[in-house]
């Protein structure tokens, strides 16, 4: 029975872990059908297998690096017939990255709900734009040593490396976050206007990533909607479309990015991809804190209303929490 118990517990182990292998393997291979070369090295605008890696360390907890080692191993040998001393060292930093992520998120007290300021903060500063320094500034050395990359482009494509890894983590980990609490529609949900939602960020992400007129920013009001009306369930999908809408028109050189070398539209992208997820992901996250004070402020009252109503039961005091609604909803 014991032996028995532990079969089906390494065997649960081992399933994760190809799946989480298999998952940023996928997410690897999506990220590099826009993939770009600057000065021979090949990058992307944004590495959806980072925030792979951080979402399934976050809920499957840290058991589960090998997957991560598996899948960046799998799409070195996309990249290239041989693998080299250089590559293991970028499978390994691809791996340490999201695991030094991980691990500061913890130790400042990330909450997956991601319902506090602080967890937006924290994700963003610590889990995107410090972790992910690790690999890019790894994989550039390396890069610069085995005579991949001269030295003279070494800032260059370390930036967009860089700016990828971290995108991944801002784009991708919180729509992975959302999923968790993905439940079944009800009768009385907001169908009208999540339905008016969805065609909307449509059309506007495409007109605003496709037009000559400059007219990008149109994202944002489109993202201030999603967050105040649906917290983070609407505006990491919206981010998430408008970014991939983003480096579609940033590949094909339209719109914006018209006339503009890759390294411009390179930086483009990242400076517009990260607007977008700090946007959605920060405003999300300072409604939904708001929201949870309010609620618990209301309940506060009502429990106050039950014991003055309990202390003198010759008065109406269980009629005040009613009178705070109607004032309440007023407002």
């Amino acid at each position: 029975m014991i032996r028995s118990e532990e079969t089906r517990r390494t065997a649960s182990a081992v399933l994760r872990i190809l799946v989480v292998a298999a998952g940023y393997y996928g997410a690897g291979q999506i990220g590099l059908l826009r993939k770009v070369t600057v000065h021979g090295a090949t990058v992307t605008p944004l590495w959806p297998s980072t925030g792979i890696a951080l979402g399934c360390l976050l809920y499957l907890g840290i058991g589960v690096w090998p997957g991560i080692t598996l899948g960046a191993l799998l799409n070195i040998i996309t990249l290239s017939d041989t693998v080299s001393l250089s590559d293991y060292g970028i499978m390994m930093s691809s791996t340490v990255a999201p695991l030094c992520s991980y691990l500061m998120l913890r130790r400042f007290g990330f909450r997956m709900e991601l319902d506090r300021l602080r967890d937006g903060v924290v994700l963003v500063f610590l889990g995107a734009l410090a972790g992910m320094l690790i690999s890019a500034t790894v994989g550039t050395v390396l890069f610069v040593l085995d005579d991949k990359l001269p030295a003279a482009h070494f800032w260059p494509v370390w930036a967009a490396w860089w700016s990828g890894d971290a995108m991944g983590v801002l784009v991708v980990t919180p729509l992975m976050l959302v999923m968790r609490k993905a439940r079944l529609p009800r009768a009385d949900d907001r169908w009208l206007e999540a339905t008016a939602l969805a065609v909307v960020s449509v059309v506007v992400s495409l007109v605003a990533t496709r037009s000559e007129l400059s007219m990008i920013y149109l994202v944002f009001p489109l993202l201030i909607w999603a967050a105040l009306r649906f917290q983070l369930a609407g505006s990491a999908p919206c981010a998430l479309l408008v970014s991939v809408l983003a480096i579609i028109a940033g590949g094909q050189a339209v719109g914006p990015f018209a006339g503009h070398t890759v390294l411009q539209v390179m930086l483009n992208l990242a400076v517009l991809n990260g607007s977008v997820a700090l946007t959605a992901l920060l405003l999300a996250a300072i409604v939904t804190e708001k929201m949870d004070i309010r609620r618990r402020i209301e309940q506060a009252c009502v429990e106050l209303a039950d014991v003055v109503d309990h202390l003198a039961p010759g008065r109406s005091a269980t009629a005040w929490p009613s009178r705070y609604k109607e004032r309440r909803d007023g407002l």
